[in-house]
């Protein structure tokens, strides 16, 4: 065996070793007899194969040390519950006594007492630690082994890829080894570092501990930049700086990377990006073959949005036939049923949003699809359902007018065109309701007629039911579209922050050449999200005018970079896919940890000061982005449908009105140089990564300033991020306590800085009125949000509901 390899691979698989050296001595001691041999609890490890007296004094000269840091927390009170607990048994193995330590350590987690989570980490840390170290073969003192070691045995066992290996030699291994920083591991808190490793970190296939947090974040950095300037002395240099400033952005927490590319980069198989948008072609080939691609994506960990408006309603006519076609129900269970049955990677049933328009003639079928009331052959539980809202539906549910349904495939036929190809270009004027009115008035067409608050009303039974279906307002999305002179936007992704382009991919003709069949298809604009976050709560520091934060400036750079990475580095599962991020190479920078800065700025939630704040610190990020991508074309080339877009002709600063000298400069800039990227900001929910980084969700409140987390076998207390006296007002109300027009009116000072959406929940009491969540998503609709996300709705009376009073 190599020696670069011998300290950080066992010959056989992983052996149970003593998880806590403060336990036991390396030699066993003699069993003890008489009394003590009642009394004593014995440890085991090693799988049981040997057992040795527990220390007690040992265990608390350790946990001395792991309590240094937390000088507040009560010691003496922890270790004699600890003691009376290990009293009560008469054998322990080394993993149960740590587990032990751990959940009383998290069982003291309170309102005045947060930093028990951070000590229960420092104990789990310990664990991986030793593990790490026993199936690497190196002193687990060092905490970290040899960098170089863990890539060459990792790629031995076929978990790592090569492409590290072949990329960089083994000196800028080692030197990227040297990068790392252990202490780093202490940011952590235990719920985040406990997923990361037992969900993101690398183990082989007997799910041995190999590597290591820091570890983790190393391998992102060479994997996303393994194909930075590789050529020269110079130009490697250079690739080292970014891979260096790379892992100061993750392992500081200032930013995580979209879930695949944790749980991906740098190991054999899977793809990078984390949710794909479907159009579904109105013809019994494209709806079959967008049911493969949809399993393909699946299969590889990805989240699915599929438009069904082109696909003809119920009754519609087949190749003449009338009376033909079952509608857009039957093929959204076929896809329910892919999500169930094509799994993502075996780790969770697939995730699929449904969009239909809300004039479709099936809208009401359509709402009805996850209501556990009715006819259950006409429901699709495993889905998520999107409406797709117009300007004029809304203005016709205001004044509480009629609303009329119609065939996509009828008005085509008979009109040439299709509704959802056009879009109003102003609010209350544009193509869509000079369209719409056509069709209303050609008697040819047929329709059904409903009341347009009628149809609301389903809406809002849904969600508050379900929590769907999720709102797009396509108005508003097309009217801010960046690249609208290249396509439409007809829906979103499943959590509704991703708005590109989409098109149906479409087959062109099969051909017989001898034995082969030879398929052809014009590829569609098929949507990949690329996603990252900021996260707020560390990244934005404490500068006097809360926003000069030089972590913003050095951060956003890499993280754009390592974003446009993705696009060439990624495997995608789906061909048209790839055509597509290509084409425009789209991200989505995005943020989390909101109300974690609110609370450590002392601003309130629902105040003015929180509006303006968003506004302020998100159109700095958006400034920051768009200054990355321009200089990221200077250096590697513009998108490719950069002529014509908003960004070349300026138009999208001007409707942003951004006017300030430092806004014009950067646009000029822009329309000399280019963008890297045809669409840059997305929000996403973020809630694992968030956790992983020790912060809020997203732009989403806290449930509580603490509160329990019921889980299946166990009960798990939760406190805010950042949780103490100065910061537990700031939290105090929790999200269904929150004014949800305040949040509405902040979101949409958020939005203007956002040039796709963002994952914005609204927290409803379940006993809302009718009216009230009404009036919530009128003023979601003026305010100029594209997107709302999941309708939350609590199951407990809230007495003090101030804002949902009226």
């Amino acid at each position: 065996m190599p020696a670069s390899r011998r300290d950080t691979c066992a010959p056989h698989g992983p052996t149970m070793i003593n998880e806590d050296s403060r336990v036991t001595d390396a030699t066993a001691t003699p069993e003890p007899t008489g009394n003590d041999a009642d009394t004593t609890p014995w440890i085991t490890k090693e799988g049981g194969n040997r057992r040795l007296p527990f220390d007690p004094a040992r265990l608390q000269r350790s946990l001395q040390a792991a309590h240094a840091p937390f000088p507040q927390l009560d010691l003496a009170d922890y270790l004699r519950s600890v003691l009376a607990l290990i009293g009560r048994r008469q054998q322990l193995s080394a993993d149960e006594l740590v587990d032990l330590l751990i959940r009383e350590a998290e069982a003291r987690i309170d309102l005045t007492a947060p930093d028990w989570e951070h000590l229960a980490a420092r104990l789990y840390l310990r664990r991986l630690y030793k593990r790490a170290s026993k199936n690497r073969f190196y002193d687990a003192a060092l905490k970290y082994g040899s960098y170089v070691g863990l890539q060459e045995s990792l790629a031995d066992r076929n978990v790592y890829s090569i492409d590290i290996l072949k990329a960089y030699s083994k000196e800028e291994l080692e030197e990227a080894g040297r990068m790392i920083e252990p202490e780093r591991d202490t940011l952590f808190a235990y719920n985040g570092l406990y997923l990361l490793a037992t969900r993101y970190l690398a183990t082989d296939a007997s799910r041995a501990v190999f590597e290591l947090p820091q570890e983790r974040w190393l391998t992102i950095a060479l994997y996303l930049m393994q194909d930075e300037h590789r050529s020269g002395a110079d130009g490697r240099r250079r690739r080292m700086l970014l891979v260096r400033e790379a892992y100061w952005a993750l392992s500081n927490l200032y930013m995580t990377v979209a879930t695949p590319t944790l749980a991906n980069a740098g190991k054999l198989g899977g793809q990078l990006s984390s949710c794909f948008i479907d159009t579904v072609e109105d013809s019994l080939q494209g709806i079959y073959d967008s049911n493969t691609d949809v399993a393909r994506v699946s299969k590889h960990g990805g989240g699915v949005g599929a438009y069904l408006g082109y696909v003809r309603s119920a009754g519609a006519p087949i190749r003449g036939v009338a009376n033909s076609s079952g509608g857009v129900v039957p093929w959204i269970k076929q896809l329910n049923n892919t999500a169930v049955s094509v799994d993502q990677l075996g780790q969770r049933k697939g995730a699929i949003a449904v969009y239909l328009d809300i004039w479709h003639r099936d809208i009401e079928s359509f709402l009805d699809l996850r209501l556990n009331n009715g006819d259950q052959r006409l429901r699709a539980h495993d889905v998520f359902t999107s409406v797709c809202l117009p300007d004029l539906f809304m203005e016709t549910v205001e004044r509480r007018g009629d609303w009329y349904l119609f065939d996509p495939h009828e008005v085509k036929r008979i009109k040439g065109w299709y509704l959802q190809d056009f879009h109003d270009e102003q609010r209350g004027q544009g193509s869509f309701r000079d369209r719409y009115a056509e069709v209303v008035a050609d008697e040819r067409i047929g329709r059904r007629t409903i009341k347009a608050i009628d149809l609301f009303k389903r809406i809002m039974v849904s969600q508050l039911e379900t929590g769907n279906p999720f709102m797009f307002y396509r108005d508003e999305v097309n009217r801010k579209n960046p690249n609208k002179h290249a396509g439409t936007v007809y829906s979103s992704n499943l959590c509704t922050e991703i708005l590109q382009n989409m098109s149906p991919t479409r087959l062109i003709q099969e051909m017989i050449s001898g034995d082969q069949i030879v398929t052809t298809r014009q590829a569609g604009d098929f949507v990949v999200c690329n996603l990252s976050s900021i996260n707020l709560g560390r990244a934005v520091t404490a500068a006097p005018d809360l926003l000069s934060s030089d972590v913003l400036e050095r951060l956003v750079p890499i993280q754009v970079r390592m974003l446009d990475n993705v696009i060439d580095l990624n495997q995608l599962p789906v061909p048209q896919a790839t055509i597509t991020n290509r084409k425009y190479r789209a991200i989505g920078l995005g943020t989390f940890g909101w109300h974690h800065l609110l609370a450590q700025q002392h601003i309130h939630w629902d105040s003015a000061q929180a509006e303006d704040y968003a506004d302020t610190l998100y159109e700095r990020i958006n400034y920051l982005a768009i200054q990355a991508s321009m200089r990221l074309a200077e250096e590697k080339g513009r998108y490719s449908a950069f002529l014509g877009s908003d960004w070349h002709n300026g138009e999208y600063f001007r409707a942003r009105g951004y006017t300030s000298p430092a806004w014009q400069e950067l646009a000029a800039q822009v329309g000399v140089h280019g963008l890297r990227n045809g669409w840059l900001l997305a929000v996403a929910p973020n809630m694992s990564t968030a956790q992983i980084a020790g912060s809020s969700a997203s732009i989403d409140p806290v449930y509580g300033a603490f509160y329990y987390e019921e889980k299946k076998d166990f009960r798990r207390p939760v406190a805010a991020p950042g949780l103490s006296l100065d910061t537990y007002p700031y939290y105090e109300k929790g999200a269904y306590r929150l004014d949800q027009f305040a949040s509405i009116r902040q979101n949409a000072r958020r939005q203007r800085h956002v040039d796709q959406s963002i994952s914005f929940n609204l927290y409803v009491p379940s006993t809302i009125r009718a009216s009230t969540l009404l009036a919530l998503h009128m003023s979601a609709w003026r305010e100029g949000l594209k997107t709302t996300y999941y309708v939350r709705s609590n199951d407990i009376d809230i007495s003090e509901c101030e804002w949902c009073g009226g």
